[in-house]
């Protein structure tokens, strides 16, 4: 069953039904769900679906002329096999039917590799013919260093050339936790804090099996798929796995300033910086500023919190890469009840504010808030943090949000502690307050006296 991407497939049918022809390039990590995602989108269209492989290009070009000639186009009647690439991309225009003629070619990078000279012929193409052509092209691909330095630099003869590029990104929550429907909100929360939005990883979880044991069979089991996907991933995109994995390593411990990973790793600086600048090329990594910090303060390699932006990565090198030993011997069920359980909300609480962002732009869009925010995200400072600040343009205008994940309910000791953190008097400032747990009749006598808002997990899900 296929669930959630509503807003790429809304961006796909929009350029579908557009005039003239179209050229899109789209592409994302690999498991993020691109190509049942374009598989959806083709669905109930005359199309050309063709997954590349890797091989050498005689062998690619035979593999498409197939694919393309089981359309029955007029040549097929002829030929048996395109001559050249130039033939077999203009094929396209002979597709059967009044519609749109519709071509996707997914995994585009292995095509490419074995035959350096396919962009140029397709640009050649497409300035002399195809897009005054009712023809709609995607170039899908997963190699991600190489759709953004290659096909989309300006180097490339494709460039300028894309009538729409979509990166795909993660599923929200919302539709993440389709694939757990049976699930509390605390536990799709969670679900969601260890797996992220890839439905690749969401497939895995059976939501007849309780969190637990899901995590147990799927991750922590030598041989369940996800137990070496992060391997496989980083294997995929870079070499020097071992420095990765230190890296990566310390971070998901803890270590997010630049100084700090260097004590960590022992690593040089200046390579240090070149391996986190790789990792965030990739997705793995970002770099987290204060929501109120300026642009010169960004610029300052030296400032910021680098943080996994990858939920499984994050998962992975918490709790499975330092447990190797332990797993390999096949205590899966030693390392969840020690080591994984105990820590489950602390683990699940980034991912929680992550939700309560989520709730709160979708109120931003819809006008449910009491002004219109141009900034969210986390604030600190050297002695304090708020989990969500969102300001208004001229910073008079403040939300400040705490959000709790934990078994207990919100207290008033929670919000009193929580009120005293940011101070500014010249501004306009609103509470809203986020629970797993619900709150304490004192919390809810305050909320409904002084127009706090309290929102629990069951009303964000």
């Amino acid at each position: 069953m296929f669930l959630g991407r509503g807003d790429e497939l809304q961006f796909f049918e929009d350029r579908y039904t557009a005039k003239d022809g179209q050229l899109l390039v789209v592409y994302g990590r690999r498991r993020i769900g691109k190509t049942e995602t374009l598989r959806k989108f083709c669905e109930g269209k005359p199309h050309v679906f063709y997954s590349c492989i890797e091989c050498p290009d005689e062998q690619q070009l035979t593999s498409f002329s197939n694919r393309v000639l089981q359309t029955e186009i007029p040549v097929a009647k002829y030929i048996n096999r395109f001559s050249d690439w130039e033939q077999a991309f203009s094929s396209v225009t002979e597709l059967p039917g009044e519609r749109k003629k519709l071509l996707v070619i997914d995994e585009f990078p292995y095509m490419v590799r074995a035959n350096s000279s396919i962009p140029s012929i397709l640009q050649n193409l497409w300035d002399l013919r195809l897009k005054n052509e009712n023809v709609m092209i995607i170039l899908c691909g997963s190699a991600m260093s190489f759709m953004e330095k290659e096909i989309l630099s300006e180097k490339n003869p494709l460039y300028g050339r894309a009538t729409g590029i979509l990166k795909m990104k993660e599923m929200t929550f919302r539709d993440a936790s389709l694939f757990v429907p049976n699930y509390s909100a605390a536990d799709k929360i969670m679900t969601y804090a260890i797996l992220g939005g890839i439905p690749h990883y969401l497939k895995q979880f059976d939501d007849s099996l309780s969190l637990g044991e899901n995590i147990q069979r799927n991750i922590l089991t030598r041989g369940s798929i996800l137990y070496s996907e992060v391997e496989f991933l980083l294997r995929q995109e870079l070499r020097e796995t071992a420095t990765y994995n230190a890296i990566i390593g310390a971070v998901a411990l803890g270590n997010t300033r630049l100084n700090d990973i260097h004590q960590k790793t022992q690593m040089e600086k200046t390579k240090l910086s070149a391996y986190l600048n790789n990792l965030m090329e990739l997705g793995i990594l970002h770099r987290e500023f204060s929501v109120e910090s300026s642009i010169k303060e960004q610029a300052n390699v030296q400032r910021g919190l680098y943080q996994i932006t990858d939920k499984f990565f994050r998962f992975w090198y918490a709790y499975v890469f330092p447990n190797l030993s332990e797993l390999e011997s096949g205590d899966a069920e030693g390392v969840w009840e020690q080591i994984v359980e105990p820590e489950m909300n602390h683990f699940s609480s980034g991912a929680f504010e992550e939700v309560c962002r989520e709730y709160l732009r979708k109120q931003n869009r819809t006008q449910a808030l009491p002004f219109r925010f141009s900034k969210i995200g986390r604030w600190w400072n050297k002695t304090d943090e708020i989990n969500i600040m969102a300001v208004d343009r001229e910073q008079k205008q403040y939300i400040l949000c705490e959000c709790k994940f934990k078994n207990s309910p919100f207290s008033m000791a929670d919000y009193q502690h929580f009120v005293e953190k940011f101070k500014q008097s010249d501004a306009v400032i609103y509470y809203y307050l986020f629970s797993k747990s619900g709150f304490s009749e004192e919390v809810i006598k305050v909320a409904e006296k002084s127009g706090v808002q309290i929102i629990t997990a069951e009303e964000l899900v």
